[in-house]
């Protein structure tokens, strides 16, 4: 039997609307889908009925597989003949253990391909009205993982995260709140600087907990939040305020425009 091929697919952060095109064509076209927790039921709604669906999702301290196995998962379903659509949360890329998976796929001759999707930092940021960078306030961004492999503690260069004017993305950081207030407090930064937990960001069920570095941990815990949820500290949060803005509806194209639209994208 032929080798099949393995797509691993940035969904975005929730809202189906930030689908890139070839994310969209990719699933209207899946035969396979090994999907992740952070794929959203409108998207998984976008699968085509006979394709079949395999979930792998993980949550802190309760996986359904684990990686190596969601790894072998991809190899064998690749050495099968099959056309495998890995669907990720945000991008593959950023926090999203898909240089992993391709790693694996690609040590077994399975050709793959990666396809960028929007990245939790960028969507969350812009829908809750905070700008990664600003001038005066960010020259520029860090991206860091709250949540370090089987719980071990967090190893970070907290003198280096520690600067005013970089704004920090702190990925799956909500059950060490504290600790990161406390550490980077340390190495001096300000507890009065900005800060920000993005609940189900770009997703109709956002929820923007706004305060500050000091407070951050108390104002999430007394709002308990869903997860997923994003940190972000920085001056940059001070504009939330102003720049908070709500989605339009976008009417759907009229059938003339999508096939002329699919024609054009299809050559």
């Amino acid at each position: 039997m032929a080798v099949g091929r393995v797509y691993l697919v940035g969904a975005g952060p929730g809202d189906p609307d930030l689908l890139t095109v070839k994310a969209m064509r990719l699933i209207e076209a899946a035969e396979t889908v090994v999907y992740d927790r952070l794929v959203g039921d409108r998207i998984l709604d976008l699968i085509p009925r006979h394709a079949d669906r395999i979930f792998v999702g993980k949550a802190p301290r309760r996986h359904t597989l684990s990686q190596d196995e969601i790894n072998a998962l991809l190899v064998r379903l690749g050495l099968a003949g099959r056309r495998v659509l890995r669907l990720k949360g945000g991008d593959p890329y950023v926090f999203g253990r898909g240089s992993e998976e391709a790693l694996a796929v690609a040590a077994h001759g399975i050709p793959f391909e990666i396809v960028p999707g929007v990245t939790a930092a960028c969507g969350c940021g812009a829908y809750a009205g905070i700008p990664l960078t600003h001038r005066g306030l960010a020259t520029g961004v860090r991206f860091v993982t709250g949540h370090c492999r089987e719980d071990a503690e967090l190893s970070l260069n907290w003198a280096s995260l520690a600067d005013p004017d970089t704004t920090l993305v702190i990925y799956m950081a909500l059950l060490n709140l504290a600790e990161i207030r406390a550490q980077l407090v340390a190495a001096g930064l300000p507890a009065d600087t900005p800060a920000a937990v993005v609940s189900r960001g770009t997703s109709v069920d956002q929820i923007v907990c706004l305060g500050t570095l000091g407070d951050l941990p108390e104002r999430v815990a007394a709002l308990s939040p869903p997860t997923p949820c994003l940190t972000i500290i920085g001056r940059v949060v001070s504009l939330a305020p102003q720049l908070a803005w709500a989605p339009e509806p976008i009417a759907a194209p009229s059938p003339a425009t999508s096939s002329c639209l699919r024609r054009a994208l299809n050559g």
